[in-house]
């Protein structure tokens, strides 16, 4: 999987495609709508990435002071997009790194 067309095209299956790294499946579980699954493919992973997508997840859920600690683990500022914004901009991020 290479663009963001794809990726969204995905999610209609009923799993994510095999050999995606953890970060881009908790994004597609989070584009899914299953929060849950995709805060739980993130929480047990270290370093700047995933703390990137634990701080988008935090944010969507509401948890601004949560949001807020990730994002500083990630080495970025709370981002003034919507969260739809953020969503394609991480995907973008990742697919990136995954070619």
């Amino acid at each position: 999987m290479k663009t963001l067309d794809e990726f969204k095209a995905s999610l209609t299956n009923d799993l994510p495609a095999p050999g995606l790294s953890p970060a881009l499946t908790a994004l597609w579980y989070d584009g899914k709508g299953n929060w849950r699954k995709a805060h739980a493919e993130v929480d047990h992973i270290s370093g700047p990435d995933a703390a990137w997508v634990h701080a988008y997840l935090h944010r969507k859920e509401g948890d601004l002071a949560n949001a807020g600690y990730w994002y500083r683990q990630a080495g970025k500022q709370r981002p003034s997009v919507s969260l739809a914004e953020e969503w394609t901009e991480l995907v973008n991020y990742f697919l990136r790194g995954q070619a």
